[in-house]
C-alpha cells in the first residue's frame, strides 16, 4: 500500500492531537508524521504510535513534500498557510470555517457526499461539528424525500471551546464546591450549572454565526440550496459530545416507523430510541468514539410533515478530526 506524508497544521490543540489518534486507530498509511504549531510549542515531544515525534515550526517551508495536511488551526492560520500548501501540491483538509462558503472548495461529510471530494482544487473544508451531527443524523430521510425545513437548537459541549473549556467547567465546579468566586476566561459567563445561548457573534439578524452554518453548510452539503434553518445554539455545561433537538420538515410526509428504518440503516448513525426503556441519546454514551446517536422520534404536532429528532455525537471526534481522516481517506482513495 501506498504510503503518505502528513503533516497537521495545529498539532497541539486538542482537535489536532485527536486528529494523531485517528490516523493511528484507523490505521492511515503514513510514512512520515509532521506535527506543526506556533514558535511557543516547537520542540514539544510527543508521543505517537511507537515512536515520538517532535513539534515542528508552522512555515511555508514545512509542507514541502507533503501529501496531506490536516488543519487543525485557526481561521487565520488556515488562510495564511494554504496558497503554501497547494503550491507544495499537498491537499488542505481544513478544520476551520476559513473556505467552507468558498464556492470552488468542497465542504464534504464522507457519509452524505463523498462525490464532492473529486471537486477539490487543493483545499477541502470541514464542517462546523455541530452541522456535521445534524446532518449526519437527518441525511436518511433527505434520502427519502427532501428536507424543506429545519428547526434546531443545539446543546454544545464545552469542549467545543477548545481545551480550555472543560478545565474551565471543571474549576468552576470546584471552587464553587468549597464557596469560592469564579471568574470566567473562556466562555462570557459562568459555564458551571449554567447555560449561555450564544455561541458565535451576531451574523444576521439576531442570529449568530454559529448558528447561521447550519443554514449555509446544511445547503452546500445536501445539495439544497433552498434549504431554510431556524437555529439556536447553547453553551452548556457538559464536558464532551454535542446534542441537537431537531424539528425536520419533508416534502413528503416521513412516518415515525419509516424514519426509524432509514436512520438505523444510515451510514454513521446508530438508532436508539426506546422512550418506555429510557434508553435515548446522551452526551455520556456518545462521547470518544465516532457515531451519531439518534432517538426520541416522534411526529411533530405543529405541522403534517414534521419530525422531532434528538441526536447526540462528539463533536471532537466526528465532528472534527475523525470527519477530517475520513475525508483524507477518501482523498487517497481517489
Amino acid at each position: 500500500m501506498k504510503q503518505y506524508k502528513v503533516a497537521i497544521l495545529g498539532a497541539t490543540g486538542a482537535v489536532g492531537r485527536e486528529m494523531m489518534k485517528i490516523l493511528a486507530e484507523r490505521d492511515f498509511p503514513v510514512s512520515e508524521l509532521h506535527l506543526l504549531a506556533s514558535e511557543r510549542s516547537v520542540g514539544q515531544k510527543i508521543a505517537w504510535k511507537d515512536r515520538e515525534l517532535t513539534v515542528e515550526l508552522a512555515c511555508d517551508a514545512a509542507f514541502a513534500g507533503m501529501d496531506i495536511v490536516l488543519g487543525a488551526a485557526e481561521n487565520d492560520i488556515a488562510k495564511q498557510f494554504a496558497p503554501a500548501i497547494v503550491a507544495a501540491g499537498a491537499v488542505f483538509v481544513d478544520n476551520s470555517s476559513a473556505f467552507r462558503m468558498d464556492p470552488n472548495v468542497p465542504l464534504v461529510i464522507p457519509e452524505i457526499n463523498p462525490e464532492d471530494v473529486k471537486k477539490h482544487k487543493g483545499i477541502i473544508s470541514n464542517p462546523n461539528c455541530t452541522t456535521i451531527v445534524s446532518l449526519v443524523a437527518i441525511n436518511a430521510l433527505n434520502q427519502d424525500s427532501p428536507i424543506e425545513t429545519i428547526v434546531a437548537s443545539s446543546y454544545q459541549a464545552t469542549s467545543g471551546a477548545g481545551a480550555g473549556g472543560p478545565k474551565e467547567l471543571m474549576e468552576e465546579v470546584e471552587a464553587l464546591r468549597v464557596g469560592k468566586s469564579v471568574e470566567p476566561k473562556v466562555f462570557q459567563y459562568q459555564i458551571a450549572y449554567n447555560v449561555i445561548p450564544q455561541i458565535g457573534g451576531e451574523a444576521f439578524e439576531g442570529y449568530t454565526s454559529e448558528e447561521m452554518k447550519m443554514q449555509n453548510e446544511g445547503r452546500k452539503i445536501m445539495h439544497l440550496p433552498d434549504l431554510r434553518v431556524s437555529c439556536t445554539c447553547v453553551r452548556v455545561p457538559v464536558v464532551r459530545s454535542h446534542s441537537v433537538s431537531i424539528v425536520v420538515r419533508t416534502k413528503e410526509k416521513i412516518s415515525v416507523e419509516r424514519a426509524r428504518e432509514l436512520i438505523a440503516a444510515a451510514p454513521g448513525c446508530r438508532l436508539v430510541d426506546d422512550l418506555a426503556h429510557k434508553q435515548y441519546p446522551m452526551p455520556l454514551d456518545t462521547s470518544d468514539q465516532d457515531i451519531v446517536f439518534v432517538g426520541r422520534i416522534r411526529d411533530d404536532l405543529t405541522s403534517d410533515n414534521g419530525l422531532n429528532i434528538w441526536c447526540c455525537g462528539d463533536q471532537v471526534r466526528k465532528g472534527a478530526a475523525t470527519n477530517a481522516v475520513q475525508i483524507a481517506e477518501l482523498v487517497i482513495r481517489g
